[in-house]
């Protein structure tokens, strides 16, 4: 008997048991488009030097999931339904009116069998206007999947809906445990690669991040996943140019929300001149402006989020900064931090009181509270999205839906004046007037 988790799944000759040979279905491991030998599996182009001794070619670009060699078969088995119990949600909250306007819209829409786009504000609660379409899936004894480019989106994610649904839930990425079959999975995008049509509904969060934008191998990998007859929810705060072509050529549904969900506007950023952030740091100092800030600000007591563009520097502050304020807590994390889920945990319980990180934490978590500042501001890897991005942390607490969210910087840069401009104009979409933008 073939197990429940190898259902909808994609193996390799290699990965599968030979037990199961003859019970599978099978795929060419590359196909031929326009003289051009494509992967099946992640649809990356063939290059010539990628081959073995005996000749053949294999794919060098999702070899991490197992290598996929030209002249073998890959093998999958057809995704089954669901085995659910009832009531599958138990969420006790309430949506406001825009949030509940959403919600229907996305579930109306699925059943015309028509994609969607979200574009709703950072804050205006995208997780809990989901949460009706996707027990409506479940229910209906459908699967889902909902992706996010990024494994600390994938975490909170798995966090919350384990507190709000019934069902088992997977949670998938390079270093979980494997897929036990059940039938909402929460997944990095890169995991969506082992998947074949075996979803009903595929939700991809936070789709104008990196990795995933722009990405040929990962947005096939969605596609991929999903049924021939199953439908796509992209979430985002910060809509691309390609999404809203789509939009505009009828490929996607887009439902806008530009209020938060406790009804307060956007923080906007408020601007300061740091001077030269590098060499006061090569000697050990801070720059007297962003100084006087963290002095302030500390006296509030609320939790500081500190934002570097790169890991070297924002280690060698945060290094700098304990020997200031000796009485805080404070730590750094990035991409490479092995501990990045426990420090997060940590700050979010207060037990750290700044953090200091990279654009590693710039979406999909939440810390009650909290103030931000962000550090060279007009580096270029800070793009007005991910800016966007990051002052979105600030407010998002009904308890406080205002904050610091301050920019420091050496110069104003286009991304800067393009966030805070954005910012404005979502407000003002919310019904907010330019009055309200500056309460700090």
């Amino acid at each position: 008997m073939v197990p429940k988790e190898y259902y909808g799944r994609l193996f390799t000759e290699d990965q599968l048991p030979t037990d199961y040979y003859s019970e599978a279905l099978t795929l060419e491991s590359m196909v031929k488009i326009d003289n051009q030998l494509r992967c099946k599996r992640c649809f990356s182009p063939i290059e010539e030097e990628w081959q073995l001794p005996n000749g053949k070619h294999y794919c060098r670009a999702c070899i991490v999931f197992g290598r996929n060699q030209e002249g073998k078969q890959l093998y999958y088995f057809a995704s089954k339904e669901a085995d659910i119990n009832f009531p599958v949600l138990k969420w006790s909250g309430k949506l406001t009116s825009y949030q509940a306007e959403v919600s229907e819209k996305l579930l109306k829409t699925y059943q015309q069998q028509k994609n969607s786009l979200v574009h709703a504000v950072t804050g205006a609660g995208k997780t809990e206007m989901i949460y009706k379409i996707v027990a409506y899936v479940l229910e209906t004894k459908g699967r889902v999947a909902i992706a996010s480019p990024r494994v600390d989106v994938c975490r909170e994610l798995h966090i919350r809906l384990q507190r709000d649904f019934t069902c088992s839930i997977s949670l998938l990425h390079a270093e979980s445990e494997p897929y036990d079959g059940s039938p909402l999975v929460i997944a990095t995008t890169h995991q969506l690669i082992k998947f074949y049509q075996s979803f009903d509904l595929i939700i991809v969060d936070e789709v104008d991040a990196f990795p995933f934008v722009g990405n040929p191998m990962l947005n096939h990998a969605v596609k991929q996943a999903k049924k021939k007859n199953g439908q796509l929810i992209y979430l985002t705060a910060t809509s691309t140019v390609s999404l809203e072509e789509q939009v505009r050529v009828g490929v996607l549904e887009k439902h806008h929300l530009a209020r938060r969900f406790h009804g307060n506007p956007l923080v906007i950023p408020h601007f300061f001149w740091q001077g030269k952030l590098q060499q006061s740091l090569s000697r050990q100092k801070l720059p007297r402006p962003l100084l006087r800030q963290l002095k302030k600000q500390r006296k509030s007591k609320f939790p500081l989020l500190i934002f570097f563009p790169n890991i070297a520097m924002g280690e060698r502050f945060t290094k700098i900064l304990q020997n200031y304020f000796p009485e805080e807590k404070i730590a750094f994390v990035s991409s490479k931090s092995e501990e990045r889920s426990e420090m997060v945990k940590k700050f979010r319980k207060q037990d750290l009181t700044i953090l200091v990180t990279t654009t590693i934490l710039e979406r999909g978590v939440t810390f009650p509270k909290v103030d931000v500042f962000v550090c060279m501001a007009n580096h270029h890897l800070f793009t007005s999205s991910s800016l966007i991005q990051i002052g979105g942390r600030v407010g998002r607490s009904p308890e406080r839906p205002t904050g610091k969210l301050y920019f420091f910087h050496e110069g104003l840069s286009k991304s800067i004046l393009q966030c805070r401009q954005e910012i404005k104009a979502m407000n003002r979409k919310g019904g907010f007037d330019d009055e309200m933008f500056n309460v700090q």
